[in-house]
């Protein structure tokens, strides 16, 4: 059984970073996208990034920033993944393969017709995430995850989910799922207890 990747998203310091490594998540991500309430510039992340051991992989959130800014930031934070979460188009997508980092789509779900959108990005991974017209994620809104049918590259699962649909998130056999407003204080501030009561929460589907 494939063991499901947790990603926190939404990390703005030390302390929210650490916690979140402690009790188990792979993946730590950090918003560069200005308008964000969880924005982080990549001077911050880099000062928190670098206290961190290395075998935690961090993505770095950007939202239609040119090529040019996203690789200046990828060499800066010492990205291992770029999450393409604006209207990044295919060729787009694409001009990271020259680089070394893992790239994911994210897909703001309102229909199938988005689903079906997947097949169209050479990335490593897709994100799905529920569609709000006025934001790019973040909004703690899910979407019909029985529509997601399969998809021929990892997915990673997103939008509301939160330590009561965490199980339900995992059960659907993803590659991972991306928490964020689901365990917060407020904007860019990690609610531990509930940040471990996801994880106990989805313990025994982990192995």
């Amino acid at each position: 059984m494939l063991i499901p990747k947790v990603k926190i998203c939404g990390i703005t310091n030390y302390e929210d970073a650490v916690a979140a490594l402690d009790i188990g998540a792979d993946l730590l991500g950090f918003n560069f996208y200005p308008e964000s309430p969880r924005f982080v510039t990549p001077e911050k992340a880099t000062e928190i990034i670098n206290q961190l051991p290395g075998f935690i992989d961090i993505v770095g959130v950007f939202v239609n920033a040119s090529f040019e800014k996203v690789r200046e930031t990828i060499s800066q934070c010492q990205l291992d993944w770029v999450q393409l979460h604006g209207d990044e188009d295919p060729q787009f997508c694409r001009l990271f393969l020259s680089l070394n980092v893992k790239t994911m789509k994210a897909l703001r779900i309102k229909d199938q017709t988005d689903i079906a959108r997947a097949d169209d990005f050479f990335t490593d991974a897709v994100l799905l995430d529920a569609f709000q017209p006025e934001r790019y994620g973040g909004t703690g809104l899910t979407f019909d995850w029985n529509i997601i049918g399969h998809i021929g590259k990892r997915v990673f699962l997103a939008g509301g989910i939160n330590p009561d649909n965490a199980a339900e998130a995992v059960k659907l056999g993803v590659y991972g799922i991306d928490v964020c407003s689901g365990i917060e204080a407020q904007p860019g501030k990690k609610d531990h207890k509930k940040m471990k009561k996801l994880f106990e929460n989805i313990k025994h589907l982990r192995g």
